[in-house]
């Protein structure tokens, strides 16, 4: 698998996680992504970038364009040096939220991707990557 084009962006405050929705926008947008996949991985970066700021304290977002073979993806990670996630599978099940939200974060996150993949221990940060495929 070839990364053909990244880019990385801060993820500090609120005007920074529509920065990065813009920007994932704009890549999926020129990758040639459906209007449905445009808006599927710009929702899943709003919350992403959102629970990196929020619970986080701040961190990045890399945005990769992909290619393996004749396929191509954009792959998004996010990445934090906050108090990590202390119960992973408990925070990925809808309903589960320690910020008074909806708890559909994490696990409609996933849902709105191809790949996700989530890392992350106490004291440790958090480190999210996911991938759509076109």
């Amino acid at each position: 698998m070839a990364v053909r084009k990244d880019e990385t962006r801060p993820l500090r405050a609120e005007d920074d996680v529509v920065r990065a929705r813009q920007a994932v926008r704009a890549w999926a947008v020129e990758m040639g992504f459906s209007l449905v996949d445009q808006t599927k991985l710009v929702t899943a970066a709003s919350e992403l970038a959102r629970n990196t700021v929020v619970y986080g304290g701040g961190g990045a977002m890399r945005m990769e364009q992909l290619q393996e073979g004749i396929r191509v993806g954009l792959r998004l990670t996010f990445e934090d040096q906050g108090p990590g996630i202390p119960d992973v599978e408990r925070a990925l099940q809808d309903g589960y939220t320690t910020g008074g939200g909806l708890g559909l974060g994490l696990g409609g996150a996933r849902r709105l991707v191809n790949e996700f993949s989530l890392q992350s221990a106490p004291g440790e940060g958090t480190r999210i990557t996911v991938t759509k495929w076109k």
